[in-house]
């Protein structure tokens, strides 16, 4: 009633592969070993069997080989794909059963290689897990956004602060209605996301970061982390735009791609324990992961395809420490390591940045190798500097590609592991293929190729970029060799001034004193707190 593959029981090779099969085919599929079932066939020879495996159809056809396993694994939900390939790409059936002959005939080195990459059980993981951690980590990220922004937005932004929104607001809208007369300002909308349409007052924007923040504490606490996450991910785009400087680093960008793709991996119910009854969908992990490769590779391209020397000679770590932006008291200590010090951290980087993220899409052991790397080296980046939310960030998207088996058991119970949630197949494929081609094109201008891309391509980038959900990332694409200084001076009678020269450079820990002093008198709202300067 059922199709049977026969499979070689003496074989681990064969074992562990079967206990795959059967994972993804369930009950659509009869396995049984050609020891136990041979006598059942007599018109298949006994070399056959031990030849290849033989899937005996529920009609009677026997078919073997790649074919017998491409036809049983076809019966699995979205498992067609290779037997199409097989009947209709040229050549794809001739290369893949010499390929399956080849692995047949070296059975023990396969099966070492099987156990080198996947470990003792090659079974397809879950990440139901990983699903939680990386929500909740998620709903971390937005928390420091939010409370760092809330205490600075009328400063920034607010109606005495240094780019107002409102008036920036009211400018566009006065240009648009002056353009296109009597027309609905959809494409405005579209053009310009953002929630300060309603209001940029400061009692309003006090209101999205604050608000953001609560959202976010409930994400942390797993409380309807799906609703919340879409929410926080409009108010912070709308900040973003509103803001505009202020919110225009990398990790603003990639806090809006991350967090917009984390709403749909997020679990939408009231209440999320860990584990989370199933992992996310797979589409959306696959986002996620092709996100941190996109991050971590385009950083290693453009600081090589930059022209910068102090990359190529190794030598760009004797200024980065003292260069960066706040550097940090364990930095200043970093910096004082020998050249060989430095030239051995920027190969090691290097490294990471253009080689672990390659291992994010291989075999279990591999992947997890390449994300211990990625996790040690943004530990150290975070150790040695301050990037606000960046560092945490990264370490968020490395979660999506641990497995359930690498936590501790407690935390599984003990089940079984469980099934993604999954998406039709016309939502999926399209949604997924639209990110992908938008976030390619994205990365390969970021890499500044000019491709001439078709019009309909264009315009689909350009439909989607307001909403920042596709970018392109390359940190320190050349490094700074010297530090610009303010030095904030003044005299006890009010008009001579020192009488000798001041040096060209301040010591660099007055850094974050002397800028923020700067900051203060820049702001128009500086007036309400008065600052006495002694000499």
């Amino acid at each position: 009633m059922k199709p049977l593959l026969v499979f070689d029981g003496d074989c681990g090779f064969c074992r562990v592969w079967i206990r795959r099969f059967q994972e993804r085919t369930g009950d659509r599929v009869e396995y049984a070993p050609s020891q136990e079932v041979a006598a059942r066939f007599p018109k298949i020879p006994a070399e056959a069997f031990a030849r290849s495996v033989q899937l005996i159809d529920a009609d009677g056809e026997v078919y073997e080989g790649a074919l017998a396993v491409f036809r049983a694994l076809a019966l699995a939900p979205g498992g067609g794909l290779a037997l199409g390939a097989y009947r209709r790409l040229p050549g794809f059936a001739a290369a893949s059963e010499r390929l399956y002959r080849l692995v047949a005939s070296h059975r023990v080195l396969f099966s070492r290689i099987t156990r080198l990459l996947w470990g003792q059980n090659a079974g397809r993981p879950s990440h139901a897990v990983a699903s939680c951690l990386f929500t909740r980590a998620m709903g971390l990220v937005y928390l420091a956004a939010f409370v760092s922004l809330g205490v600075q937005i009328l400063g920034l932004a607010g109606h005495d602060g240094i780019l107002p929104a409102q008036p920036y607001l009211d400018a566009v809208r006065e240009r648009y209605v002056a353009e296109t007369p009597g027309s609905f300002p959809l494409e405005l909308y579209c053009r310009m996301p953002t929630l300060g349409w309603i209001s940029a007052g400061d009692g309003f924007l006090r209101s999205l970061c604050w608000g953001g923040a609560a959202l976010s504490l409930a994400v942390v606490a797993g409380i309807a982390a799906g609703p919340c996450l879409a929410l926080a991910w409009v108010i912070y785009l709308s900040l973003t735009i509103l803001c505009r400087t202020f919110l225009y680093f990398q990790w603003d960008i990639l806090l809006l791609e991350a967090g917009f793709l984390a709403i749909f991996l997020a679990p939408w119910r009231w209440r999320c324990r860990i584990p989370c009854p199933a992992s996310g969908p797979r589409p959306i992990r696959w986002l996620l992961l092709w996100l941190l490769f996109r991050l971590m590779f385009s950083s290693g391209v453009v600081k090589l395809t930059s022209g910068d020397p102090t990359w190529t000679d190794l030598t760009a770590l004797t200024y980065h420490y003292w260069t960066q932006p706040l550097p940090t008291w364990t930095a200043w200590l970093v910096n004082l390591a020998p050249e060989w010090f430095h030239a051995l951290s920027c190969a090691f980087m290097f490294v990471v940045e253009l080689g672990a993220p390659f291992l994010l899409f291989m075999p279990r052991r591999a992947r997890l190798l390449g994300c211990g790397l990625l996790l040690a080296l943004q530990a150290l980046i975070a150790a040695t500097g301050n990037y606000a939310f960046f560092n945490l960030l990264s370490m968020a998207l490395c979660l999506v590609a641990i497995d359930d088996a690498t936590w501790p058991r407690r935390w599984t119970d003990g089940r079984p592991p469980s099934s993604p949630r999954r998406w039709p197949a016309a939502i999926a494929v399209p949604f997924a293929a639209v990110l992908v081609l938008a976030t390619t094109v994205e990365t390969i201008a970021g890499f500044r190729i000019q491709v001439p891309w078709p019009k309909p391509i264009v315009l689909l980038i350009d439909a989607i970029s307001p909403f920042k959900i596709a970018n392109s990332y390359g940190l320190f694409r050349v490094m700074t060799k010297t530090r610009l200084e303010i030095v904030v001076e003044g005299s006890n009678d009010g008009t001579s001034l020192p009488s000798e020269a001041r040096p060209a450079t301040v010591t660099r820990a007055a850094l974050s004193l002397t800028s923020s002093i700067t900051i203060a008198f820049l702001s128009k709202r500086s007036h309400r707190h008065i600052c006495h300067l002694d000499s």
